[in-house]
């Protein structure tokens, strides 16, 4: 892996410039919908507001980069749906009677800011106002519709929704590889892998550089994942800006209860590996993507 390490510096600025585009799409969209309440306004906002990474936005920016040569409007369009997809699903999984959980992004839940009905419609804004931008707002129906199924198949109730429900039924169970590999697949890593595919639907791409675009997605998709389960082990309130520990208290199939930590840093590295493979078909224009499996495979947050 050593050849495609290179300054988490420079990783970082680059991450940035895209978040600062997505949350000024994400904006924008807010401003031109004036009919939204102000009480489910301020909720939205405080949502979105939140200092996320934006990391599966930024991912289908840089896709429709690599695959086009530059940033179009439909891209940005598209990264701000993932995104309200995304934390659409936080405000979900904190409230109650799923996770339970109180801290998010290094801020109260919504559900804690505000009250657990608030969040719960907060969520369902958010979802449906994704697919409402997605509609209106990219310039080809063709594409928009590409782009919609593409969302909708992995965040639906036989992706993301399928994930949550599997994960929520299997704690306090005995945990097996199959099982687990069935959450993470399908709560976390096909949101990845739609991303990428969204960013190269709207960058132009082939059908063999979309199913690259996909499995690389659904490789880093599942390596972030099991990242996330060591630092739940790991890693602290302070880094993560949410609760430590719950996975093991709450009874959940993680990484390190099922394989144990030496493996699941194991796992992390082969993921990363396949990820960066999945790239042979590009050039250096995608150095950055193989730059992000290394990032999300090394991260402490």
């Amino acid at each position: 892996m050593e050849e495609i390490r290179s300054s988490h510096i420079d990783f970082k600025v680059a991450l940035a410039a895209k978040a600062e585009l997505v949350n000024s799409t994400l904006a924008e969209v807010l401003e031109r919908r004036p009919d939204i309440g102000e009480e489910l306004r301020m909720a939205i906002k405080y949502t979105l507001g939140a200092p996320g990474k934006r990391i599966r936005s930024a991912l289908v920016l840089w896709c429709c980069e690599l695959t086009r040569g530059a940033l179009n409007r439909d891209a940005a369009t598209a990264a701000a749906a993932v995104e309200m997809v995304h934390t659409y699903s936080l405000v979900h999984d904190d409230l109650p009677a799923i996770d339970d959980d109180d801290l998010r992004r290094g801020q109260a839940s919504c559900h804690k800011e505000f009250d657990e009905a608030t969040a719960i419609l907060t969520g369902d804004a958010l979802l449906t106002l994704a697919f409402e931008v997605l509609a209106v707002e990219i310039a080809e129906p063709d594409v928009a519709v590409r782009l919609i199924r593409t969302l909708g198949s992995a965040c639906g109730p036989a992706g993301m929704i399928e994930g949550q429900m599997v994960d929520l039924r299997s704690q306090n169970r005995r945990g097996t590889v199959d099982i687990l590999q069935h959450i993470h697949i399908n709560k976390t890593a096909k949101m990845f892998a739609a991303a990428a595919a969204m960013g190269a639907i709207v960058g132009g791409a082939n059908d063999e550089q979309i199913e690259r675009l996909l499995r690389y997605g659904l490789k880093i998709g599942l390596g972030f994942q099991v990242a996330d389960d060591i630092l739940d082990v790991s890693g602290s309130r302070e880094q993560l800006g949410k609760t430590c520990g719950k996975d093991a208290r709450q009874g959940k199939v993680t990484y390190p209860a099922v394989v144990g930590m030496a493996e699941s840093k194991r796992t992390a590295e082969k993921l990363c590996e396949e990820a960066v493979a999945a790239l042979d078909i590009f050039d250096e224009k995608a150095d950055i993507l193989r730059q992000l499996a290394v990032v999300l495979l090394e991260r402490t947050r």
